[in-house]
């Protein structure tokens, strides 16, 4: 076989396995079982009001293509966004509108890194990072990150690699856990002084349980800071999210952007500035997940998964599972097939020892919660 047939190794990442979980309750639930859903990092809410009524009224208009960075009044008001929830002072002109936080990925990574090159990522993580730069023939450096240091990575973990760039979340996912404003310090400061880039995932931020999430910008203007509409704002499937970058840095990612994408959906844009208005209902729906995180809390260790991280922000629990089990992806199906109850092996989020872990999604309703956890205390009472 020639390699024209085979096609590129870019092609070749690993499957994101909370996605293949999805499926696998999919087919249950077709076959007529209610499933509880715990594992996929989605709102159950709707979108607010506010913007599914700004959508309705834009139906009438035409909705075409608008400029690369995004909508001026949507990017005005994300800025003032930064001020309400930090601060801090940001110009307009910095921040990029992207379709999703996925497409701020592609355009971060392709504007700051050669093929080759190598990046570093605390795991647990985000598993799309790893994928995202493998199929842009980029290097993903995991950084195993300890319980001590509440799963987040810190300078003494990334000395002795090799990095020509770091990307850290805050809160974490799976973790749920966040960055004090002197850890995140630390890390942009230990990165600036390497001369590499620093990439700030702060896509939950708005979801926190105790002290709110630092922001990077409070730290330093050279961060890349990446956010989305999906997780605080419930609007995943609309695709709109935004970066911040250095001044200097626009005209390469507008660039990139208009090359790539054209620009972000024109509907989901206009649904996303309306979304900005509507905190009462984005509070609502935050004082619903602290709600469900208590109830995690509470009943997971009931259930026997008594070795959790502590969530500070997200919609997560991750739960070390080595007394229970060798081999999570087989836990996590045998949960689903017994219990009817959803949740994500650790494997997406760590290579290395995502085997002894799960991960547990509290963003549904508090009554699909409270069953769950019930559910899952039976399951493991009886196994």
């Amino acid at each position: 076989m020639n390699r024209s047939s085979q096609g590129s190794r870019r092609g070749e990442v690993d499957p994101f396995i909370v996605m293949d979980v999805m499926e696998r309750a999919r087919q249950a639930e077709a076959a007529g079982r209610r499933i509880i859903h715990m594992e996929v990092g989605q709102p159950g809410t709707a979108a607010p009001e506010g913007a599914r009524r700004a959508l309705a009224a834009a139906l009438d208009q035409p909705l075409g293509y608008t400029v690369a960075l995004g909508l001026p009044e949507l990017r005005a008001g994300i800025a003032q966004l930064y001020a309400r929830w930090y601060g801090v002072d940001l110009d307009p002109a910095r921040v990029i509108v992207t379709a999703g936080s996925s497409g701020a990925f592609l355009l971060a990574f392709t504007a700051l890194f050669d093929a080759g090159q190598r990046v570093g990522l605390g795991e647990p993580g985000y598993p799309s990072y790893r994928q995202i730069l493998r199929a842009l023939s980029l290097e993903p450096v995991g950084i195993p990150a300890s319980v001590e240091n509440r799963l987040q990575p810190v300078p003494a973990d990334l000395e002795g690699h090799d990095l020509d760039g770091l990307i850290v979340a805050s809160p974490g996912n799976p973790s749920g856990t966040m960055l004090s404003h002197e850890a995140l310090s630390a890390l942009v400061h230990w990165a600036e002084a390497k001369g590499i880039p620093f990439v700030s995932d702060e896509i939950y931020h708005g979801l926190h349980y105790g002290d709110r999430a630092v922001t990077a910008l409070e730290i330093s203007d050279a961060p890349w800071v990446i956010n989305s509409f999906s997780k605080y704002f419930s609007m995943t499937g609309w695709r709109v999210g935004w970066m911040v970058v250095p001044e200097d840095q626009v005209r390469k990612v507008e660039r990139l952007a208009q090359n790539m994408f054209i620009c972000p959906p024109h509907a989901s844009q206009l649904a996303a500035l309306a979304a900005l208005d509507c905190v009462p209902e984005m509070e609502a729906n935050r004082a619903v997940y602290a709600e469900n995180r208590r109830l995690m809390l509470e009943g997971l260790p009931k259930a026997g998964f008594t070795k959790i991280a502590p969530p500070d922000g997200a919609f997560y629990i991750y739960a070390d599972v080595s007394d229970l089990t060798e081999d999570s992806l087989s836990f996590a199906q045998e949960i689903l097939d017994r219990a009817g109850v959803a949740v994500t092996p650790g494997l997406d989020f760590d290579p290395r020892r995502g085997r002894q872990t799960l991960r547990f999604s509290y963003a549904r309703s508090t009554a699909d919660i409270a069953e769950g956890i019930a559910r899952l205390q039976e399951f493991m009472a009886r196994r």
